[in-house]
């Protein structure tokens, strides 16, 4: 299963594994940027106050935390084409990867926000201060830090989870990964790679994540 001869061709093949190596980078730094942008904006309808706001915000959370990521990922590339709208397989994954976890970062920068004392809120309003000048300038600078430490798990769970796009061709790490193993019928040096491959991405992240957790307990 480990036999030199095996290692021996999956690295005279290893551009394959950085092709998709750079695929997974590239689509996990798009979804992320995406991700923060619906966390925070889908965070803030949650806090708003506002009616329609929050059942908009509840219901988005809700769908997307309580179904698979596969289910939503073959409905972008299965579906959409048969309504017009026809997505490659990198873009299904930049919009696929933000909006699922941007369910849950969105859950994050609530409990964040929520985190700042109310009094804080209170004295801004007293002083004049609308809803978006109060969170930009008084609340979210304060929640920044509660929210860092989990915000870079959920950057970690989508480096992850980008591996599902194997299943649409995505191009990416595992999808490359695989096809070759089954071309070439070297299966144990090929996961033990694809394995360490993710694992420099995601350990780094997993660390930080900690250190700032440690920092948010321990000022």
């Amino acid at each position: 299963m480990f036999k030199i001869w095996m290692w021996e061709r999956l690295f005279s093949d290893f551009g394959v594994f950085l092709r998709g190596f750079a695929v997974t980078v590239g689509v996990s730094v798009c979804a992320l940027a995406l991700t923060l942008v619906i966390s925070l904006v889908v965070g803030l309808f949650r806090c708003s106050g506002n009616r329609a706001l929050s059942a908009f915000s509840r219901g988005y959370m809700s769908f997307f935390q309580n179904t698979p990521l596969v289910v939503q990922i073959f409905f972008f590339y299965n579906v959409l084409p048969r309504l017009n709208v026809i997505l490659s397989p990198f873009a299904v994954g930049c919009f696929g990867l933000s909006l699922y976890t941007g369910a849950f970062g969105a859950a994050v920068v609530e409990a964040a926000v929520n985190a700042v004392p109310h009094g804080q809120l209170e004295a801004a309003t007293s002083q004049g201060f609308g809803f978006l000048r109060t969170m930009f300038h008084i609340v979210l600078p304060q929640a920044m830090k509660v929210a860092l430490p989990p915000m870079t798990n959920q950057a970690v769970n989508l480096i992850k989870n980008s591996s599902v796009l194997a299943m649409i061709a995505g191009g990416e790490l595992m999808y490359r990964a695989d096809s070759w193993a089954s071309d070439s019928a070297v299966y144990g040096p090929t996961f033990v790679v694809t394995g360490l491959l993710y694992l420099s991405l995601c350990l780094p992240l997993s660390m930080a994540a900690r250190k700032l957790e440690k920092k948010t307990r321990h000022p």
